[in-house]
């Protein structure tokens, strides 16, 4: 790394500041090693540079860790912190002989940081006692968050059939000939070769008419429900501004939710059509597993993988639907409302969802009933295999090259698949029989003509840069909801239903395999629910 650059003394508060020439000194030097050993992910000098103490401190926008063990779990456990250059460091001595650093920071993509550290003296040297970090995407990047790359359109369909003129932006996992696939991390996008035949799903919209706007940006390899990519920064959510549009299809969410364009092709492995739909007041589809090719897709998890979109209407969603998927063969014939997945949703999510339901039950003359659709104790066993198995595959689709480039994903998606390079073959093994069995069990319990109602997600989008437990619990609850549709291979559309405390949430459709028009039918629908 560079030399540090000198370190800049505030402005005295007194006559006579506590000045002392000697503190600034080693700590800068003490920063300049940590920050070495930081970009060297040298996990030994790292562990000895924060103080051994049950009440040392890490904070960030996820939350706070306490403790020098728990430091150390999530620094080994997250595969290196982001390339960055310390650009001006400000040291203050302290009563008691300590001194708080304060680095700013700044990445390759234009990020800026500030890294805030206590620095406390002992016997073996200086050494951290509490630190904090947070980081701002370029304030000019502007639609960067969204687009990647945009066009007058960027590819031209063929101009007639059903969805001629209409504008698609496509999430970059797809391939777009004479395009290259970034998978939302610019060192992938580099290396990446230009594709020379479109994926199928994309080539079916071309052919119906439809343009590509443009390729938008994702989540980083699509392993995140957050919305906010390291990188390109958090797209604005035009429904609710200042929370999260939600991820992995963040950027075709915040297209179409912004009426940048008209429809959003992107995937959702582990709810991230439904999710994004719902925080964003969107209409989104997630189809059953391996309905739309996947081919020229680059993949998470392929057992869980699939093509899916989003819209302002249900009525287009239900277009684009015509175009990419066969008929239904059954009819509804009820709606059950899945009370044990509603306990998920926060209180006022939960009742709101409840008088929808009741209201688009009736406007379609089907029956409305209450039950169960997860039995006790289901629910945790399937979640855990489910995690299981995507974790597994997402490393083996991906592992060898995050190997390769350490240190060039965010955090939050470095420590996932941290976590997943751990996943034994036994444990993948097993955690797909336990995923088959479920599987077999939900599609007994959803058989055609039935539909069921859940959550999209558990509550309205949380606010960017919100963190801490709370956040944490809620992308659990949520992924408890998401993770049946993926589990079971099933369709599910999220649809608008309200809003609470000021921001969109959804209602989800759930029904049986290859019956993904009869849910985006309802959904035409809905657009004429009275309210």
């Amino acid at each position: 790394m560079p030399p540090l650059p000198e370190p800049v003394t505030p402005e005295p508060l007194t006559a006579e500041p506590p000045t002392d020439e000697t503190v600034v000194a080693e700590v800068t030097a003490a920063v300049a090693g940590y920050e070495a050993a930081l970009m060297a992910d040298d996990l030994d000098e790292l562990d000895r540079l924060f103080l051994d103490a049950p009440h040392t401190l890490r904070a960030d926008a996820s939350g706070v860790l306490v403790g020098h063990r728990a430091i150390s779990d999530f620094r080994r456990g997250r595969g290196g912190a982001p390339a960055r250059t310390v650009t001006r460091l400000h040291v203050v001595p302290v009563a008691g002989g300590a001194a708080v650093a304060v680095a700013e920071t700044l990445r390759p993509d234009g990020t800026r940081g500030l890294q805030t550290q206590t620095w406390v003296p002992t016997a073996d040297g200086w050494r951290i006692a509490a630190a904090h970090v947070s980081s701002t995407p370029p304030a000019d990047r502007g639609p960067g968050a969204v687009w990647r790359e945009r066009g007058s359109p960027l590819v031209r369909g063929s101009g007639a059939g059903p969805l001629a003129g209409v504008q698609v932006a496509v999430k970059d996992l797809f391939a777009v000939a004479g395009h290259r696939v970034g998978a939302g991390n610019p060192v992938y996008l580099a290396g990446a070769r230009t594709e020379t035949v479109t994926a199928p799903a994309v080539a079916a919209l071309l052919t119906a008419g439809a343009d590509v706007a443009g390729i938008v940006q994702t989540d980083e390899f699509a392993y995140s429900l957050a919305g906010r990519n390291v990188h390109s920064g958090a797209p604005v959510n035009p429904r609710a501004p200042g929370r999260a549009v939600g991820g992995s299809s963040s950027g075709p969410a915040a297209a179409v939710a912004a009426g940048q364009a008209a429809v959003g092709l992107g995937t959702d492995t582990a709810g991230s059509i439904r999710v994004p739909a719902s925080y964003t007041g969107l209409f989104g589809l997630r189809t059953t597993h391996g309905s739309v090719s996947i081919e020229g897709l680059l993949p998470l998890a392929p057992s869980f993988d699939t093509v899916g979109w989003l819209t302002a209407t249900g009525r287009l969603l239900d277009d684009v639907a015509a175009v990419l998927l066969p008929p239904a063969t059954t009819l509804p014939a009820g709606v059950l409302l899945a009370e044990d997945l509603l306990a998920l949703a926060e209180p006022g999510v939960a009742d709101l969802l409840r008088a929808e339901a009741g209201r688009l039950a009736g406007h379609w003359g089907l029956p409305l009933s209450t039950g169960r659709l997860v039995e006790d104790g289901e629910r945790e066993t399937w979640f855990e295999a489910f995690r299981t198995m995507q974790a597994a595959q997402a490393w083996a689709a991906h592992g060898t090259w995050l190997t390769a480039h350490p240190g060039t994903v965010g955090e939050d998606v470095a420590a996932r698949f941290a976590a997943a390079a751990r996943v034994t073959p036994a444990e993948a093994a097993a955690a797909a029989d336990v995923v088959a069995g479920a599987r077999r069990v939900l599609r007994d319990r959803v058989p055609a003509g039935l539909v069921v109602a859940l959550p999209a997600a558990s509550g309205p989008a949380p606010w960017l840069g919100a963190g801490g437990a709370s956040v944490e619990a809620a992308r659990g609850a949520t992924l408890r909801l998401t993770s049946l549709a993926s589990t079971a291979g099933l369709p599910a559309v999220a649809l608008p239903a309200g809003v609470v405390d000021g921001a969109p949430v959804g209602l989800c459709l759930l029904t049986a395999a290859e019956q993904d028009r009869a849910l985006t039918a309802l959904a035409a629908t809905a657009d004429a629910v009275p309210t």
